[in-house]
């Protein structure tokens, strides 16, 4: 397991897996005992916690961390930082109508990059979008109202994405004080999209927030 992420505080780390499910259980579960080997401290001695608005916390000795979970049809994620509020999102690639749906939802920058794809990866793009749309929410307080899913996203430098090696948060265009990125895993059968919200409203700067993005056993979290 990584360090605990309090002594790189540029890093947000993600574990994820798939399952067979009750993946809420298994997402909880792997949250807990993550952030207690983070710590270095029992299980016992942390606990989770949900604010009114159904954001995740720890209690106990995991009041240093910042946590996110997610789960989708056979898989979930986590994500854990000691540096500021953040938020998770993962999602099946499926087939959409996915110029459509861009068309209706997205910014006009963001729906004119779906739409200007080939036919086959418009889906995969929109989720790739969705999923930091919802993460930045969640790393909020708030989810999607406010209109967060016209709340513009940093486009990938490169389509499609590699994989998570080096990926960093970008600083959303029109709000600094966000950072956001999205991966694609288990040979692209998945899309994760992490957000960062910047201490007190401060802007993330420099290069980028660094991501470890890394799957598990999701069997030892039954």
């Amino acid at each position: 397991m990584e360090r605990h992420p309090g002594t790189a505080p540029d890093t947000v780390t993600v574990l994820w897996c798939t399952t067979d499910g009750d993946e809420r259980h298994k997402a909880h579960t792997l949250l807990v005992r993550s952030a207690a080997e983070m710590l270095d401290v029992a299980p016992s001695e942390l606990w989770l916690e949900h604010e009114a608005g159904g954001r995740p916390f720890l209690g106990g000795a995991g009041e240093a961390l910042r946590v996110s979970v997610t789960h989708a049809r056979g898989a979930l994620a986590v994500a854990l930082t000691g540096r500021a509020p953040v938020g998770v999102d993962v999602e099946v690639v499926r087939g959409l109508r996915a110029g459509a749906l861009a068309r209706a939802w997205l910014d006009p920058a963001e729906a004119a990059w779906v739409t200007g794809l080939p036919e086959g990866e418009r889906s995969a793009a929109f989720l790739w979008l969705w999923t930091q749309k919802e993460s930045v929410g969640k790393a909020l307080g708030q989810g999607l109202r406010h209109g967060g899913m016209s709340r513009r996203v940093p486009l990938p430098e490169y389509w499609p994405p590699g994989d998570a090696a080096g990926l960093v948060l970008r600083p959303l265009p029109d709000a600094p004080e966000l950072a956001s990125a999205a991966v694609m895993v288990g040979a692209g059968r998945h899309i994760i999209g992490v957000a960062l919200r910047g201490a007190d409203g401060s802007a993330l700067r420099g290069s980028g927030v660094g991501l470890q993005v890394r799957r598990v056993d999701g069997d030892a979290y039954g």
